[in-house]
C-alpha cells in the first residue's frame, strides 16, 4: 500500500545562499515545497495531533534554514531541510524537499527558476 501524504507547497522566504557575491549581499525568495510521507490513518480517525505531523512546526523548520546561515548550494539547503525533517518528526517516513529560486539568470536568459528536488527515507 501507498503511504499518506502531507504536502505543505509554496512556502516562500528570503535567504542569502549562492556562490555570487550578490546572492549573499542582497539575498533573494526562495520557494520551498515539502512531501512528507507517514500513515495519516490514526490521526484521521482519531482527530488527534499527537498522531500526525504539526504542520507548523515543519514550516518554521524549513524557514530557520532558509533564513538561517548562508551556504553555497540550493541542494545543501534541501538537504539540511530534509534531515531536520527526518531528525525531529518519527511519523514520517519520507520527504520529498523542493527548493527554487524564482527568475535567476543564466548568462543572457531569464528562467522561471531553477530548483533542487531531492528524497530522503528514514533509514
Amino acid at each position: 500500500m501507498d503511504t499518506d501524504r502531507i504536502l505543505l507547497e509554496g512556502m516562500r522566504f528570503v535567504g542569502y545562499h549562492g556562490t555570487l557575491p550578490e546572492e549573499r549581499r542582497l539575498g533573494q525568495p526562495f520557494v520551498v515545497d515539502i512531501e512528507l510521507r507517514c500513515d495519516l490513518r490514526a490521526a484521521g480517525v482519531s482527530d488527534d495531533l499527537a498522531l500526525t505531523v504539526d504542520y507548523s512546526e515543519v514550516y518554521q523548520q524549513a524557514r530557520a534554514i532558509v533564513e538561517g546561515q548562508a551556504v553555497n548550494l540550493t541542494e545543501t539547503v534541501a538537504e539540511r531541510i530534509a534531515a531536520a525533517v527526518l531528525e525531529r518528526h518519527g511519523r514520517v517516513q519520507a520527504v520529498r524537499v523542493k527548493v527554487a529560486k524564482p527568475h535567476v539568470r543564466l548568462g543572457d536568459t531569464a528562467l522561471l527558476h531553477s530548483a533542487v528536488e531531492i528524497v530522503r527515507r528514514r533509514a
